[in-house]
Order: C-alpha cells, then structure tokens, then sequence
C-alpha cells in the first residue's frame, strides 16, 4: 500500500508538473511574461479579419501586438496594442497609422508609416493615436457590388452590354490606334506634370482672390452691362460722334500733309529755343516761383503805389574800360545755392558775383566817395582812367 501511494504521487506530481510546462508555454507564446506598454489607436473600423495578436509593424519589423479590440457606441473600433518598450525610442510621436493586411483575404495588421517630417518628441505610453485607412475586404467589395447588381434590370443590363459589343465590333483597329494616340499624348503631358501640380498648389490661393474680389468682379459685370445698354440706347448718337470724328480726321490729315513742311521747319526752328530754355529751366522756375508770392499776396486796400525810400553809402563809379558790360558769366543756375525761391522772412539772398563788366565791390570799400583817385591808385596800384559824369564828351583817359 505504502507503494501504491508513492505511485499516486509520483503521478499526481507528473501531471501538475506537465499542466505547468504547457501553462508556461502557453504564457510565453501568448508573451504574458514580456513587458509591454499600452498605445491606443482610434479606426472607423478594426475590419473582419483584425484579431487579438494581429501583429504591429514599423518598416516591416514587429514593434508589438494588438492586445484586444474594442467596439465603441459611436461605431468606431479601439484597438488596444502592447507595444515593446524597447522599440518605442525609434517611433515619432506624429507616426501616422494604417490597418492593412497582406492579401485580399489575408488578415489585418496595424501598420506604423513615418511622416516626411518626424518630429523629434518620441511616442509615449498610453497615447491614443488615429488610424488615417482601413483597407477594404473583399466581401465589402463583393457587398456593394451586389448591391449595385440588384438595382440593375437583367434585361437592360443585356441590352447596353449588347449595344456595348456591337459598337466595338470591327473596331478595334481603331481603338488601339485611339490608346496609342493617348499614350502619346501622355508621354508629351508627363514633362509637364511639375507644373500642372504648382498650378494645384497655386490653384486655392488664386480662387481666394477671385473669392475677395468678387464683389467687385459682379460690379464691373453690372456697370459693362449698363455700359452695353447705354451704347445701344444711344447708337444713333455714337454714329454721328464716329462719322465727325471721322471727318475731323480727314480734315485733319488734310492739313497736316498740306503744311508738313512748313511744320517740320517751325519745329526745327524751335530746337535751339527749346535746348535754351530746357538749359535754363531752373532759373525760369526760380524767378516765376519767386513772383508768385507777390501775385498771390493781398491788394493793397487803397489805389497807389507803395514804395520804400533809404539812403546808404554811396559805390565806386563807372570806368573805363574795365566797366564795359560783358556777356561772360557761366554757370548753370544759383537758385539753391542763394536760397531762392524760397525765401524766409527777413532774409535776403545771397548776391552772386559774376564776370559781367562791373563789379561795385571791386575795391571793398564802398562808403561816401571823395575824390580819393590818388590815394587809391597808392593803395591799390593803377587804375582805369578817371569816373565818367555827365560833363565829360567822349571817351576818358
């Protein structure tokens, strides 16, 4: 009996120590003893072949697995992953989701795509993150195409498919020369495929504009249209304006090539005066602009003329030869320089002294004049002959 027992326990322990070997593997293929984190993806469905453990990948290589899926009130499905931590340094936390599968009829994975721009902060347990697509199965393709076969009549549906093969019958000649024509045509389009998408990425900015100028765009529309029926209310009148505009322009040419000569000889005779006053034109600006102040001024509020009287100093007299007038001051025009004609009040402007044949300050003493010939001939040196007046005849000296 004592050996019957030992037996039983032997066996007992076997059968608990196998249960525990097949537990154990059972926990490790499930990975109930790996550490993992939790990340929640948000889908407008998991699709039908999405199940516990489906597989989560990033560039083709298994980051973790999908826990359990759960279906919310609003329609949507929550999968749960269990991501592997050591994996979770590598994933951006703007990586963007996808729940894909191999084959048509393959299951579901979830699939982790990078962004073109990854940002630099890295994903974090516990966040939730928002499935972009889901691809379609089969029997939804087979759904809808059931159900769009149903809302189809047999008998017209033979009917066009017929009418369809007689269309084509004997021209397929044609149609390969019509796929070859578009395949030329789509080989000389694609080099401008650049531009056509800068036109769609320039496109919302110029249909903005047109947006904030349309208003302004259906007022010219209005006014055109005004405009249109004024000119037809009023073509009786828009003839005759044409008909003496016409006739103005007959007459006009008429004159014009009757007297070109004398035309051209009076425009030619005109360049030196207009090279003249084109060279001079500031110094007209300076002196009109100058009177304008005066003319613009008040009158006086009595007639008469308003003059102011002054003694000062008398100048050096006239002589000869020295004070003979000349024609040789050069020089474009001093307006700025002597501050004309703008000219503050209590100012005067500055006197420009030029080689025109008299110059009063020739000696820079002018005062009450004596007859002071000697002593300037031995201040100065020789002089011209003596100052003229009016009881001399003839030339001095």
């Amino acid at each position: 009996m004592r050996r019957s027992a030992v037996r039983v326990v032997a066996g007992l322990v076997t059968v608990v120590t196998i249960a525990c070997v097949v537990m154990v593997c059972v926990f490790m293929f499930r990975g109930d003893f790996i550490r993992t984190v939790p990340i929640t993806i948000l889908s407008p469905r998991a699709g039908l072949v999405m199940n516990p453990q489906a597989k989560v990948k990033l560039l083709g290589v298994q980051v973790g697995t999908v826990a359990w899926i759960e279906e919310r009130p609003n329609g949507q499905a929550a999968l749960h992953l269990k991501m592997d931590p050591d994996q979770m340094h590598r994933i951006p936390a703007n990586v963007g989701v996808d729940i894909a599968s191999t084959t048509v009829f393959g299951n579901k994975f979830v699939q982790l795509r990078l962004p073109t721009h990854p940002d630099v902060e890295r994903l974090q347990p516990g966040r939730v993150l928002d499935a972009s697509q889901v691809t379609v199965e089969f029997n939804t393709l087979f759904e809808q195409l059931t159900s769009l076969l149903s809302a189809i009549e047999p008998g017209k549906l033979n009917a066009t498919l017929d009418a369809i093969a007689s269309t084509l019958s004997g021209r397929g000649h044609k149609i390969g020369e019509a796929f070859s024509d578009l395949d030329a045509l789509l080989k000389r389009l694609n080099p401008s495929l650049p531009t056509f998408e800068h036109d769609l990425e320039a496109a919302p900015t110029v249909v903005n504009a047109y947006a904030d100028a349309a208003s302004d765009l259906t007022n010219i529309i209005d006014n055109t249209t005004t405009l249109s029926n004024t000119i037809v209310s009023q073509q009786q009148q828009l003839d005759a304006i044409l008909i003496s505009a016409a006739g103005l322009g007959d007459i006009g040419s008429d004159v014009v090539g009757t007297n070109r000569q004398a035309l051209s000889n009076v425009l030619n005779l005109l360049v030196p005066t207009t090279d003249v006053l084109s060279r001079h034109h500031e110094s007209l600006y300076c002196g009109l602009a100058g009177i304008w102040p005066v003319v613009d001024g008040a009158p006086s509020p009595v007639p008469g003329v308003v003059a102011s009287l002054s003694f000062g100093l008398g100048i050096e007299r006239y002589r000869y030869p020295s004070n003979l007038p000349k024609v040789a001051a050069k020089g474009d025009s001093h307006c700025a320089e002597i501050g004309l004609p703008d000219m503050p009040f209590q100012m005067r402007p500055k006197f420009v002294v030029a080689d025109v044949g008299a110059n009063p300050w020739q000696y820079g003493n002018p005062g009450i004049i004596p007859n002071s010939d000697w002593l300037k001939q031995k201040l100065f040196g020789p002089i011209d002959g003596p100052p003229r007046n009016s009881a001399q005849i003839g030339q001095p000296g």
